[in-house]
């Protein structure tokens, strides 16, 4: 209803950016985002402390801190792909900018974010610790199994259940389980080996974690599948519906599992549905170039049509 809000200036010298980085609400930021000749005039302005944009993400409320429940690992993800996103947005006279207090947005940045640069450290070498004893003891676990087949082996060493349909289907899920849970923890060691910088947790360490927390659940989930297996070569003279039973019961675990920590992928997802607003934006663009250049086709199909009839008229 009045775009021209879009200008005002508060008492602090802040515009409608300054504030909606300090505070992080990235939905205004689009909006004004999509305001070509506005965002360009708002990016350059400082406030009072001459602060830019740039600066913004470095301040950030200790209120807003207090209600913010997510892992500091993926809070300082966000603010390290804000900075970067602001930094791309901002002239490259305002990167090397210096405030009332001497600072740059690069050092506002790093002593601002210094404690949570430590408790994201910490958060994410518990994680990496207390996975790679879950995943060793899985391994631990399919390994053994792999020695003990179900039914046991006959005189000769073979296993006596070996002609059965589900016995391939115990020794895949069986190998898979294995395999998923040793890539794990390799993925979990390099997460404990890592310097922990703040370039690290920009992509490489909440990638990795989320790598190996997603083998470890498909692992359970194998071993699952393995599990189920079991229970059928043993039953496989019951009825069906005992059959049934006991296999959703050993699918339970799993899809228990599963539903608790689902909402671990949501934070790591956030920077890729950025990604794909952006594309999504950009289409619409492409498609308007598509009728301004037809008329070049019709007048390329036109010469081709002209050329075609000139021997015939001459003959």
């Amino acid at each position: 209803m009045y775009p021209q809000a879009v200008e005002h200036v508060d008492d602090e010298g802040r515009n409608i950016l300054h504030v909606a980085v300090q505070y992080r609400q990235e939905q205004i930021f689009h909006v004004v985002e999509k305001m070509k000749f506005p965002m360009k005039r708002l990016t350059r302005k400082i406030d009072n402390k001459r602060n830019s944009i740039l600066h913004m993400v470095g301040i950030d409320k200790q209120d807003e801190k207090a209600t913010d429940m997510r892992s500091p690992c993926f809070r300082l993800q966000e603010n390290l792909l804000l900075f970067e996103r602001l930094k791309k947005a901002s002239k490259t006279e305002f990167i090397m900018h210096l405030n009332s207090e001497g600072q740059t947005a690069e050092k506002l940045f790093a002593v601002s974010n210094a404690e949570l640069r430590r408790d994201a450290k910490d958060w994410i070498k518990r994680t990496a610790e207390n996975c790679t004893i879950v995943a060793v003891f899985i391994a631990t676990v399919a390994f053994s199994a792999a020695y003990t087949v179900p039914g046991g082996p006959n005189q000769t060493g073979y296993p006596i259940l070996l002609h059965q349909p589900l016995f391939p289907t115990f020794v895949i899920t069986d190998v898979l389980s294995l395999t998923f849970a040793l890539t794990s923890v390799i993925a979990f060691l390099s997460i404990l080996t890592s310097p922990f910088r703040f370039e690290d947790f920009k992509h490489n360490l909440p990638r990795t974690l989320m790598i190996g927390f997603t083998l470890l659940i498909v692992s359970v989930l194998m071993m699952m599948f393995a599990f189920a297996a079991t229970i059928f070569l043993m039953i496989h003279n019951k009825q069906q519906w005992v059959k049934i039973s006991l296999s959703s019961l050993a699918f339970l675990p799993a899809t228990f599992f599963m539903f608790l920590y689902l909402r671990f992928y949501a934070s790591p997802m956030e920077p890729f549905k950025h990604s794909v607003k952006m594309l999504g934006s950009a289409l619409p663009q492409c498609n308007s170039v598509r009728p301004q250049c037809s008329w070049i086709t019709n007048l390329v199909s036109r010469r081709q049509k002209l050329h075609s009839t000139v021997p015939a008229n001459r003959a």
